[in-house]
């Protein structure tokens, strides 16, 4: 269904009309240039008025662009690229040794623990699947309703018909009020796991994990993290923090889709249900039983991802080579110039957890009062070149808690973001604020575009082979 509406104005619809023209950044920040280099940094969009802007992928925590090192390594190893395990030809030993090799790589980017395992997986949703198939029988598990739905809904789903339960904790307004209820909790119940979010998809808060294993080490419970936000912005230790699991993903971690990693204690992923059933997950089959592997062959059944595997590795080397400190300092600098300057924009609210929240990650959600998120995204790309999310992040029980049940638009940095991204993204707003968007935008099947949008999509073998315009390809919005 297409639904068509006047060019929006702020006039009368929202108490922004006072906002400035200008970005309300403060001109004494410094500029602030890549930590890294990514694939397309220098890719040009086109606008609606027909002109054309270097991208301001401010979209990092949906999928963040993958390094120039991981595609040069990719391109390398292509040549050599073979069946893995069991393969008596050379390339199949050099890619089984890569991808073995790979494995180390991505536990040692975890601090992984001498006896923990690590199983290479799709993406974070397929970890924490695995592991919900692996917690013991009758087990309990605690979870939070901030989470993203990768790390809730696995939990309350494949629960039923295993004997397990899950208790799903609301959250309260501060960090120290949030882990007196879990305390609380575990105090009052016995839990098997507790799973909670590294860092948040939709504000790039966290509770503490330090406290967080102390309570439910000290209540008999195993902790899991949603590494998926954490790990590629902040580096994490499973050895260091005692956390049990961390589940993350290689498109989060600036290495292409298709690979991921669950990576923690080994007694329950070599007791728990095989993932998958199939080839190299076996020791022997006959038709009336079948002996399985110990993890990770145990849950890595087909042919495994080897060239995931190989570019989130190197993606693991590149990052943590940084100087100690560099990720968090980049972050933290563009973050706060993105915070300080959407507080300064009347009618834009940034949303919060836990206000008291230490160093949150590069994530930041905001709403425009009076104006559709969605329309308010539409308005940032087809007119500045600039790629934010818009909706409900996967994240429904939150959004709701948060009073954004209708949708919020998220910005989110990266190692390849720069602050003019940032500062980009401020002054648009604040020109929306003052004077409307200059195009005629449309709902089309649920999701805003410009009318009669002329700018092209689908690249077929190269930048000039197009075949679609901008207004075909919004997609479904109801979930993300």
């Amino acid at each position: 269904m297409t639904v068509i509406v006047e060019r929006p104005s702020c006039t009368g619809t929202t108490t922004a009309s006072s906002a400035s023209t200008t970005s309300p950044t403060p001109p004494d920040r410094p500029f602030l240039a890549p930590l890294l280099p990514v694939v397309g940094q220098d890719t040009h969009v086109p606008l609606v008025d027909g002109s054309s802007r270097t991208y301001a992928n401010l979209d990092y925590a949906a999928s963040a662009p993958a390094l120039t090192a991981v595609a040069a390594r990719v391109t390398e190893v292509l040549p050599l690229y073979a069946s893995v395990h069991r393969g008596a030809g050379y390339l199949s030993q050099v890619s089984t040794a890569l991808y073995e090799a790979s494995r180390r790589t991505v536990a040692a980017f975890v601090g992984a623990r001498v006896d923990d395992v690590a199983i290479i997986t799709r993406n974070t949703t397929d970890a924490v699947n695995l592991l919900a198939g692996c917690v013991p029988k009758g087990g309990r598990v605690l979870v939070l309703d901030v989470e993203h739905h990768a790390n809730l809904l696995p939990w309350v789903h494949t629960g039923r018909g295993a004997g397990r339960s899950t208790t799903i904790l609301p959250v309260e307004a501060t960090v120290a009020l949030t882990l007196a209820a879990l305390g609380r909790e575990l105090g009052r119940n016995a839990y098997a796991l507790v799973t909670v979010t590294g860092a948040s998809n939709v504000t790039g808060e966290a509770l503490p994990l330090a406290d967080v294993v102390r309570l439910a080490h000290g209540a008999g419970a195993r902790v899991l993290v949603d590494g998926a936000q954490l790990v590629p912005h902040r580096g994490f230790s499973l050895a260091a923090t005692g956390v049990d699991y961390v589940a993350f993903s290689g498109h989060k971690t600036y290495a292409p889709f298709g690979a991921g990693a669950l990576v923690g204690r080994r007694d329950w992923l070599d007791a728990g249900t095989p993932y998958l059933a199939g080839g190299g997950a076996v020791r022997d089959v006959r038709t009336d039983r079948t002996l399985w592997q110990p993890a990770p062959a145990r849950h890595e059944a087909g042919s495994p991802n080897v060239i995931g595997a190989i570019a989130l590795a190197e993606a693991c080397e590149v990052l943590s080579g940084l100087p100690a400190g560099a990720l968090d300092a980049h972050e933290q600098e563009l973050r706060t110039r993105l915070v300080e300057g959407l507080d300064a924009l009347d009618g834009v609210r940034v949303v919060r957890i836990w206000p008291d929240s230490a160093e949150p990650v590069g994530v930041v959600t905001f709403t425009v009062a009076g104006h559709d998120p969605g329309l308010v995204a539409a308005y940032l790309s087809a007119e500045h070149g600039i790629g934010v999310r818009d909706g409900r992040f996967c994240a429904h029980p939150l959004l709701a808690h948060l009073g954004a049940s209708t949708g919020a638009v998220r910005a989110s940095v990266g190692v390849g973001t720069s602050s003019e991204a940032v500062d980009r993204l401020l002054g648009a707003l604040a020109q929306y604020l003052d004077g409307g968007a200059r195009a005629d935008y449309v709902v089309v099947d649920g999701c805003w575009a410009v009318q009669d949008d002329p700018r092209p999509l689908l690249p077929v073998h190269g930048i000039d082979a197009l075949a679609a315009t901008a207004g075909a390809a919004c997609g479904p919005a109801l979930d993300d």
